[in-house]
């Protein structure tokens, strides 16, 4: 039987009942057995520490005062076979002293005899909870320390890709000047050095936009901005970069103000990353667009490109942290994997969402949904009347 009373769980927990009185074991274990939890009983300590070792349980309920070795004892010991085994002592001679004590050796909870099955429940509950708080905890931060030594990894690779390139590439051009070649060719490999730099400097831009992300300090106000005052701009500055791509930029945002509640840098870096995605992804002759609409209390902003598109199992991971489509129609594009990630980010603390809808081979529309900024009086409003705004039957 699984344990529900702390949600599903794959494995029940287990738990080892260490008492030398007999009927404090029966009906612990009786207890222990109603609530789904297998039970284990020991009538000394030497013999609890056999068990614990053998059964790994999650938790340990253990009298102070046994013939042999004493509870303290064997609460010491427990910690030394698992230091996450959360322990309960309990006892016939319960004193303030006796439980500071058993609390200093490690010891979760106190429990004077004689108790009753609900008293025994509510303590056995709350200590498996600080189990797996603890082991949630745990497993945190080794998914934490895997992550940080991954992103090291990632990133002395990232960083030494391009250096090495850079490193031959003057090395090359050393042999050329030596060797009187053309002009020509020196110009070549100079053009060649300089996109490497480009896309390291892209590389940290997007790493330490991402830091201020993570710390929180990316975001330096929060107040009203007008995205029809930030989207033509950045379609602006694209316009050279996206003729040489012989790709078209049209803009379909309508008149007036569409506003938010945010940071202005924090909504140029979101959409000068989709604009520049809608790019670099597509096709000779293709089209990026950019819409917007306002509707129900939200800003709503597409960026559609007719470029190639994003394969269906790769949809579900475009917004983690590096990750990057690996076809051969993406091979040659550059990037940093970074970029829909930060957008994520930014959105969310925001109170946005961010969705995509995309066909291999026809393009993608990357839509941004944030939440309109409102005058004051009018986010004092009653409820009724947000919910006729948003033609909501109420009855």
């Amino acid at each position: 039987m699984e344990d529900r009373s702390l949600g599903d769980r794959a494995v029940p927990q287990k738990v080892v009942v260490i008492d030398d009185d007999y009927a404090i074991r029966l009906s612990c274990g009786k207890i222990l057995a109603k609530m789904g939890l297998p039970a284990e009983t020991f009538e000394d300590g030497a013999r609890g520490l056999d068990g614990v070792a053998n059964a790994k349980p999650d938790m340990v309920i253990v009298d102070l005062k046994m013939p042999g070795i004493s509870g303290m004892e064997v609460i010491s010991r427990v910690h030394e076979i698992d230091p996450q085994i959360v322990i309960v002592v309990i006892t016939g001679y319960a004193t303030i002293d006796t439980a500071v004590q058993a609390m200093k050796c490690g010891a979760y909870d106190f429990l004077p005899k004689p108790f009753s099955p609900d008293e025994l429940r509510l303590i056995v509950n709350r200590a498996l909870e600080r189990r797996r708080l603890a082991m949630q905890a745990e497993r945190h931060e080794i998914e934490q320390t895997m992550l940080k030594r991954r992103f090291v990894t990632f990133v002395s690779h990232q960083l030494r890709t391009p250096l090495v390139a850079i490193h031959q590439y003057l090395d090359v051009l050393q042999h050329l000047d030596a060797a009187s070649e053309s002009p020509a060719k020196r110009q070549e490999w100079l053009a060649r050095c300089l996109k490497r730099i480009e896309e390291l400097q892209d590389l940290i831009s997007d790493w330490l936009t991402l830091a201020q992300v993570e710390g929180g300090t990316l975001f330096k106000e929060r107040i009203k901005v007008d995205l029809n005052s930030i989207v033509p701009p950045i379609l602006k500055t694209y316009e050279q970069t996206a003729a040489a791509d012989e790709v078209s930029l049209e803009t379909r945002l309508p008149d007036g103000c569409l506003a938010v509640w945010g940071d202005r840098n924090c909504l140029s870096v979101l959409f000068d990353n989709l604009i520049t995605n809608a790019i670099k992804y597509n096709k000779p002759g293709g089209t990026v667009t950019v819409s917007g609409s306002q509707a129900r209390g939200e800003i709503v902003i597409s960026v559609a490109d007719t470029g190639i598109g994003i394969p269906e199992q790769s949809r579900p991971f475009l917004f983690d942290e590096f990750f990057r489509i690996k076809d051969d129609r993406s091979r040659k594009i550059t990037g940093t994997g970074l970029g829909l990630h930060i957008c994520k980010r930014i959105v969310s603390e925001m109170g946005g969402t961010i969705e995509v809808e995309s066909k291999a081979g026809a393009g993608s529309t990357f839509r941004v949904r944030l939440p309109a900024w409102r005058e004051p009086e009018e986010a004092i409003g009653s409820e009724s009347d947000a919910r006729r705004e948003a033609n909501i039957d109420c009855r």
